[in-house]
């Protein structure tokens, strides 16, 4: 049995840059072990979003593998690998990404939507959104639409819709990174307790020395390289 959830392997990520190339990640390798988590944290341009894409199937690495339940993701086809993304990853995003025309409830539901085809009837999806909602502490607020919430709730929006698919691994992209510090101490309470009592494993890229709090291990990351 594997005790690791997900493994990269020498990961190199390059882009165009002014007709050069601009080498982003530079043979970066490690391995996650399930139910932890680990908080990769640098200063801005270090490549933490860079590397928490490609982790995440979202952006093909120039070299390197990551394996996800020991398969290589990009290996396999695009509709496999949408697929195993889904089903095992979920993301939340630094500047949540929810959809200004739906409320609270229908944001947090769309991934279900999206993975569900026809299994549950809409009310048993609703009913999971909100009971999420719920947890994350806006059960007055699923029916506000995005520009109807703060900074710190559309942030637990999309924790919630990261959620929705029960996904063994979520990946953190500055969590914290625009709420106010009561707002950033409430969201890491939050992963902790998802932590503990969900067994979920979690990546969480930071600038953000504090993040360190909630670690079970900390990686330090500068010019596209561990440290």
């Amino acid at each position: 049995m594997n005790d690791y959830i997900l493994e990269a392997d020498n990961i190199h990520k390059s882009y165009p840059s002014a007709g050069d190339k601009l080498h982003v990640l530079k043979g970066l390798s490690l391995k996650i072990p399930k139910g932890k988590i680990i908080v990769v944290i640098g200063p801005s341009g270090a490549g933490k979003s860079t590397l928490l894409h490609v982790l995440g199937g979202l952006d093909y690495p120039q070299k390197g593998r990551v394996l996800i339940d020991n398969i290589d993701i990009y290996k396999i086809n695009d509709n496999k690998r949408a697929s195993i993304i889904n089903k095992k990853i979920g993301f939340v995003f630094q500047f949540y990404h929810l959809l200004p025309e739906f409320t609270a409830l229908e944001n947090a539901v769309l991934p279900a939507m999206i993975k569900n085809t026809g299994r549950l009837s809409k009310r048993k999806l609703n009913q999971r959104a909100q009971i999420l909602l719920n947890n994350v502490g806006l059960s007055e607020r699923t029916h506000h639409k995005p520009n109807e919430l703060s900074g710190g709730e559309q942030q637990r929006v999309a924790v919630a819709r990261a959620l929705m698919n029960e996904p063994e691994l979520l990946l953190c992209d500055e969590p914290t990174g625009n709420l106010d510090s009561e707002n950033s101490n409430r969201l890491m309470e939050l992963l902790k307790k998802l932590n503990r009592e969900k067994k979920q494993t979690f990546i969480i890229v930071s600038h953000d020395d504090s993040m360190a709090e909630v670690a079970d291990k900390v990686i330090k990351i500068k010019d596209g390289k561990f440290l």
